[in-house]
């Protein structure tokens, strides 16, 4: 019996998982890790706390497991997306990781899209410049810390840390390279305009590769930290979306994958390197070879519900609140939620906008609330869908859902009726470790390609359609939902300005 590893390094833990042959999970372990926010609006973490972590979970997977070292066949990674890593001609790093959430970098946007222009960039890269990209945050370390800089000689990110730890080389995946917005979306490789216009040498970005082509083995020094075995395959790999998607099978075209976590995720897979021409939806490349993807990302999706919970009903239980909710027409009396706690990224990518109650009356109960909160999630879900299509995305066949908020059965249905296409949980719970595993399992070739290790191994557990009555009504509703925004966009702003004073 074959084991394949998939090693996962987010931001708030460390998690290793084996698989078998037959995608059992046979032994899961996550070390925690901490995040510094040292000043306003930065968040980093050091890449050495990683290493630590990550050698404590493959040991405890591996005896849950019961697994010899000599029985895994092959190691795949995936982890957080676009944290800076610079590594001095030693290996050594040079400062802490600056993570995906670290804001500190806006003005080194506003200085990219100067210089390379914003419709320019997102033709190359498919995407605009976002303080939470790899780029700014290289143009910020040579602005603000030019010894940094000078001192420099490699950029890796997160996971890629544990690869040169692992292996001692540099080399990065393709989907998360792209994430980097150093990247030339179509060529899926580096772009040597926008490295060159930014000043970065080229030498410091390593190679690239598809997610499961091998890029190094397990060396003595890592294999006696981690308990495995001098020699184990490790495989490039994919950013956390990108091996998420793996995970639930959406690896093909017409397959969508739907996060609903304290953050909402859509992930569409497409053959050619399609964007969306204003940069609201992201574009990158898959961790499946040859495959692209485009994603929109809303900052308050369970995280509403969670807020919700939180403040104001603290005594009762989420099934308790879905309950009541479920009790409530569609529509919600007429009462429409804005989900924007948190700002928002798409399709508004506003820092500033507000969530809202809109229409409430002395009518509306605590039901009401609650059913507004799940369908306005639901609507701004839509709209990175209607950007997806308006993209040139094509047909979509089945929405496959998981996170924390997909485990209720109202919560799926309203996200089926108000999206109008079908919806489906899968037998994976595990994310995008399980992604980085089966590409592991590709690398190691126990399975020809994603799309069949996929095919085999996930399968749909429970499928609900949309209500057509109920999808022509939420319609209407999307439009007025919709509306809404740029009528209340300027009072966001005056608020935000007050408070700021």
């Amino acid at each position: 019996m074959s084991f394949f590893l998939g090693i996962d390094i987010s931001t708030t833990g460390a998690k290793a998982l084996l698989i078998d042959e037959q995608g059992n999970v046979a032994g899961s372990a996550t070390t925690p890790l901490s995040l510094s926010t040292p000043r306003h609006l930065w968040s980093e973490q050091n890449p050495s706390d990683w290493w630590q972590a990550t050698t404590s979970s493959v040991r405890l997977a591996l005896q849950e497991s019961g697994a010899a070292p000599q029985d895994v066949a092959a190691i795949g990674l995936t982890g957080q997306m676009h944290g800076l890593v610079l590594l001095d001609d030693h290996g050594q790093t040079l400062r802490p990781a600056i993570l995906w959430n670290d804001q500190r970098c806006g003005a080194e946007c506003d200085e990219i899209r100067s210089r390379i222009g914003k419709a320019r960039l997102i033709q190359i890269t498919g995407n605009d410049a976002l303080t939470g990209f790899t780029a700014p945050k290289i143009v910020w370390v040579k602005n603000h810390e030019p010894a940094v800089f000078e001192r420099a000689r490699h950029v890796l990110l997160p996971k890629d840390y544990i690869r040169f730890k692992l292996t001692g080389q540099h080399a990065m995946d393709k989907a998360d390279g792209s994430g980097t917005m150093l990247f030339d979306l179509k060529k899926r490789d580096w772009s040597a305009e926008v490295l060159e216009t930014l000043g970065i040498d080229p030498s410091w970005l390593p190679p690239t590769f598809e997610g499961p082509q091998v890029t190094g083995e397990v060396n003595h020094e890592a294999a006696e930290a981690t308990g495995l075995r001098p020699g184990i395959p490790v495989v490039a790999g994919g950013g956390d979306q990108a091996a998420q998607a793996v995970g639930v099978g959406a690896v093909r075209p017409g397959i969508v994958a739907l996060t609903l976590g304290t953050s909402g995720v859509v992930f569409a897979t497409a053959e050619t390197s399609l964007i969306e021409p204003e940069g609201r939806l992201h574009a990158f490349c898959h961790a499946v070879p040859d495959r692209w993807h485009l994603m929109g990302v809303m900052l308050s999706a369970a995280g509403s519900l969670q807020w919700y919970r939180d403040s104001m009903a603290p005594g009762a239980s989420f099934s308790d609140l879905v309950a009541e909710a479920a009790e409530v027409p569609a529509g919600s009396g007429g009462l429409i939620f804005l989900p924007y706690l948190s700002g928002e990224r798409t399709p508004y990518p506003d820092p500033l906008a507000r969530g809202a109650w809109v229409g409430i009356t002395l009518r509306h109960s605590r039901g009401h609330l609650t059913r507004a909160i799940l369908e306005g999630v639901a609507f701004g879900l839509k709209d990175s869908f209607e950007l997806l299509q308006a993209a040139g995305l094509g047909k979509l066949e089945q929405v496959r859902v998981s996170g924390g908020g997909a485990k209720g059965l109202l919560w799926r249905q309203i996200l089926a009726d108000v999206l109008g296409v079908e919806l489906a949980t899968v037998n994976t719970t595990e994310g995008a470790a399980y992604g980085a595993a089966i590409l592991a399992g590709v690398g190691a070739r126990f399975w020809p390609d994603v799309e069949t290790a996929c095919d085999r191994l996930i399968k749909t557990t429970d499928v609900v359609g949309p209500d057509r009555s109920k999808a022509t009504l939420y319609r209407s509703l999307h439009g007025q939902y919709k509306d809404l925004y740029p009528v209340l966009k300027s009072s966001f702003e005056r608020l935000a300005s007050a408070e700021s004073t």
